[in-house]
């Protein structure tokens, strides 16, 4: 009688490099449970994922035990959605080809189901988010990078090797800015964390206008403090927006043409500007895409907390 028991939980893992966070996630989205560990603590793998395991153990007993979990739902950077694989990902502790989910399986005796952290955020929007019902959308997420996760026909973009979807890593700007990957002129150079910081430095440097952004350290810059010197009318942080927005609304347009995607949906912190970024992107967006796809694309922002995002997404895989 227990074995036909309803499988009625599954466990979203978020691995980024400074958190690990994890949770017992409920059919309707709901966390019933979650804790974390700083992952840069772990250098050791095998280290981390005896760890890892150890937590989720404690989790999965308190929700009712194993047999009530469907299965582990893993996002992480550079993680390979058909080898279970964390290939060569620059910002964790481990370096080179990390076999994560046959580690937890062994740990934990439950399926592992492993994917890059945008393409779980994809899942999740499309299973809890604003594009549920959706079978054609892009997701792209405005975090330390430019992340995306591309949905077609219902089902998510991999590419023959696992590492299709890459488009904060399509070039905007021939010949532009220096990006992380090696190359020149990437959108996460632009429209990142990192690539906002470095518009306000360009334009702190190149103009005398006066800014409340001038009071704060370079290096201590956030999207909340140029949304903060927005509201408060500051022209330069009015400026980095719209240039931004600008960027961002050019690349969608182009995106459009490849998948004709009922939405975009934004996720992360430049997303929570509002129409500070939304309406250049949307001008920029309606400008440069071709006419036979004009106003049939959505711009949408995430609905998830950014607390939960990245856990429910991990999740989603493993239903």
């Amino acid at each position: 009688m227990e074995q036909n028991r309803k499988k009625l939980y599954t466990v979203g893992i978020d691995i980024g490099g400074t958190n690990t966070v994890f949770g017992i996630v409920d059919e309707q989205g709901h966390i019933l449970s979650h804790d974390g560990i700083k992952t840069k603590d772990y250098p050791d793998i095998n280290v981390y994922a005896d760890t890892v395991a150890g937590h989720l153990r404690s989790l999965i007993e308190a929700a009712g035990g194993i047999e009530l979990i469907n299965g582990i739902g893993v996002g992480a950077p550079n993680a390979n959605y058909y080898t279970g694989q964390i290939e060569q990902a620059p910002n964790l502790p481990w370096k080179g080809t990390v076999p994560l989910a046959r580690m937890l399986r062994e740990r934990l005796t439950l399926p592992v189901t492993l994917t890059n952290d945008a393409n779980a955020a994809a899942l999740g929007e499309m299973t809890y988010g604003v594009a549920r019902g959706m079978k054609d959308f892009i997701m792209i997420t405005l975090g330390t990078g430019v992340g995306s996760g591309i949905v077609i026909n219902g089902r998510l973009v991999y590419g023959h090797d696992g590492f299709a979807g890459e488009l904060g890593h399509v070039i905007v700007r021939r010949g532009g800015r220096l990006c992380g990957c090696g190359r020149r002129g990437c959108l996460e150079t632009y429209c990142s964390a990192t690539g906002i910081v470095r518009t306000v430095h360009e334009m702190l440097s190149s103009t005398d206008t006066p800014s409340l952004l001038r009071d704060i350290p370079l290096d201590k810059v956030t999207s909340k403090d140029i949304y903060d010197a927005a509201e408060q009318g500051d022209k330069l942080a009015l400026e980095i927006f719209r240039f931004t927005g600008t960027v961002l609304g050019e690349a969608f347009a182009d995106f459009i043409a490849f998948s004709s995607p009922e939405a975009i949906v934004l996720f992360g912190g430049l997303a929570k500007a509002g129409e500070y970024i939304m309406a250049p992107i949307r001008e920029a967006m309606d400008a440069n895409v071709m006419s036979i796809y004009k106003g049939k694309t959505r711009l949408l922002t995430s609905a998830l907390k950014d607390s939960d995002a990245a856990v429910l997404g991990a999740s989603a895989l493993a239903w």
